[in-house]
């Protein structure tokens, strides 16, 4: 599947002439610049990469598309064709430019598309979304610059009969159809948007405007409400984008301009993207800032703005050049994008920042990050260079429940603190107006019966700079002798030093009362034990009630409440 950021051609800047209107551009088109000419040479050599994939079978609903990577014929791949074939076959500069067996091929794409299109306008999603229109909103960031791509060449009448028929069915579906999570309602507005400038309709607007009517969500950090900063967050900023030009409408680019310079404070040194405090399905995932290239390069311009300039460049300097070359279809749209950028000014490298709406606290010093997290078992991740402490988590074996997370992180002088009190109680008989004559134990219940030898766990977690580095104090007591498992959990890839191979479990260390370390070629984590004479108490490291180790080196230290140790990293 190629759910690609959401992005579509303007009707304007397809014809290359010079810009004026409500964004404030005004300038002649440049020349192709050497990385966009680059970029042109990189879609040629990836074009070849279809060929396997295409349905040959004549026999085929579908002959002429593409199935995706486990042989399945979806509408996603084959649109994914249809518009780098579209864009290659009109660039002048590729050597696909008016190919008319690329034509060919083009126009059974076309075909093929119209089979994986319902009566009612939608497409299916094989993952997961059936007559989705969220999905046909996602296909037409394909489907629409292929047209308009098309449509600059003489002799594509055919292929552009077919994607007209394919556009104005799914602007119906548009119109009427729903959706699942928030970004969904900004891509459908996007969709109709671009669909808008093609074949004008007060239905489109009117459509777009009761999903306007419910505001953008945007908290005031500067976040949007999936908090998906690898993925959704970017297609929220393009979708705003697309509809700020389209409809007129300035007011939309606030959003974007808010999330973009939040998500400066949301880079690791290495340019990747915090990504642990999503409420999607790219929570925890490793990522970097190829998606949000589009947003920054065209609001710097817009604004002038030094810092997304420089965001920018870091993105051209840490992500692969093949990346972004994914996203040649929008410069191609927009040649304003092909000016230099304004000057940069310097990204934010040394601060302590907190997102309380967002539950993350941000601290950076140059060559090393630290992200805390509230409302996650992943309370703390450590990132120096590629040497990366992906998560620290503790959990006691308190009646099944002891995993710790904290619902705030509490700022107390130089410290962030986070916290949980739990209780574990015993129950008495019931009181004999409510025993159940047949003696049904669930409508007796806890809640009807009185506590006893009610037993109580509080853990503290204190956070603090020192040393280059980061101090955590961790604090849990209440009841005596609960097992303890504090897990130090490191990207795969390293080489660990200075701790005892766990004898039963793969990928488990224990601290041996010696300071530890975790190196990625260069770059080095360095933890110890305030009290170098500790060690780990026993050989627990699963506890009843944690979360599953996961697939990744982890060191452990173990013991039993009291619990009170100070681990530093630097």
């Amino acid at each position: 599947m190629n759910r690609r950021n959401f992005i579509t051609l303007s009707a304007t800047s397809l014809g290359i002439i010079p810009m004026l209107g409500f964004t404030g551009f005004k300038h002649i088109a440049p020349d192709k610049p050497a990385w966009l000419l680059d970029w042109i040479r990189i879609n040629d050599q990836q074009m070849p990469n279809y060929a396997p994939l295409k349905i040959m079978d004549a026999a085929s609903k579908y002959v002429g598309g593409y199935v995706n990577d486990v042989e399945m014929p979806n509408p996603h791949t084959t649109s994914g064709f249809l518009m780098k074939a579209s864009m290659l076959f009109s660039t002048p500069e590729s050597s696909y430019f008016q190919s008319a067996k690329l034509l060919t091929e083009i126009e059974t794409a076309a075909r093929s598309m119209l089979a994986f299109q319902y009566p009612d306008g939608t497409i299916d999603l094989l993952d997961t979304n059936f007559h989705s229109t969220p999905d046909t909103a996602f296909v037409l960031e394909n489907i629409v610059p292929a047209y308009k791509f098309l449509k600059l060449i003489k002799g594509t009448d055919t292929a552009l009969g077919l994607i007209k028929t394919f556009l104005t069915k799914a602007g119906e579906a548009l119109i009427v159809g729903g959706i699942h999570t928030p970004n969904h309602r900004w891509v459908v507005s996007a969709a109709i948007t671009k669909l808008n400038e093609l074949f004008p309709n007060p239905r489109y607007t009117r459509r777009i405007d009761q999903w306007l009517a419910e505001h953008i969500d945007l908290d005031p950090d500067g976040q949007f409400n999936e908090k998906s900063t690898n993925s959704y967050s970017p297609i929220v900023d393009r979708s705003l984008i697309i509809m700020a030009r389209g409809l007129k409408k300035p007011e939309l680019f606030e959003p974007v301009r808010r999330n973009l310079m939040m998500t400066l404070y949301y880079v690791h040194p290495n340019g990747e993207v915090v990504t642990e405090a999503s409420n999607r399905q790219d929570k925890g995932t490793v990522g970097n800032m190829a998606k949000y290239y589009y947003c920054y390069r065209y609001m710097a311009l817009l604004d002038k703005n030094g810092e997304m300039a420089a965001m920018c460049q870091l993105i051209e300097k840490t992500c692969p050049k093949e990346q972004l070359a994914g996203y040649l279809d929008y410069f191609l749209e927009d040649p304003m994008l092909w000016n230099d950028l304004p000057a940069s000014k310097p990204l934010p490298t040394n601060y302590v920042k907190a997102f309380p709406y967002s539950g993350v606290v941000r601290i950076r010093r140059d060559n090393w990050d630290s992200t805390l997290l509230s409302n996650n078992a992943s309370w703390l991740t450590f990132h120096k260079g590629n040497a990366i402490l992906q998560g620290m988590r503790v959990a006691a074996s308190f009646f099944g429940k002891g995993q710790f997370d904290s619902v705030k992180i509490e700022q107390k002088g130089n410290s962030w603190v986070m916290s949980k009190s739990l209780e574990g109680p015993y129950y008495q008989p019931i009181a004999a107006n409510k025993i159940d004559p047949e003696g049904d134990w669930d409508k007796m219940p806890r809640t009807g019966r009185a506590q006893s030898e009610v037993q109580k766990l509080t853990s503290i977690v204190t956070v603090t700079e020192a040393n280059n580095g980061l101090q955590i104090a961790i604090d849990i007591s209440g009841t005596d002798n609960v097992p303890v498992a504090l897990e130090l959990i490191f990207r795969p890839g390293g080489t660990l030093a200075g701790v005892t191979k766990h004898p039963k479990k793969d990928n488990a260390f224990l601290l041996s009362g010696e300071p530890g370390t975790y190196s990625i070629g260069t770059d080095t984590i360095r933890f110890a034990l305030e009290n170098p004479m500790v060690k780990s108490a026993h050989k627990n490291v699963q506890l009843r009630g944690s979360l599953p180790a996961m697939d990744a080196p982890t060191v452990y230290l173990t013991g039993y409440t009291p619990f009170k140790h100070t681990i530093s990293l630097s």
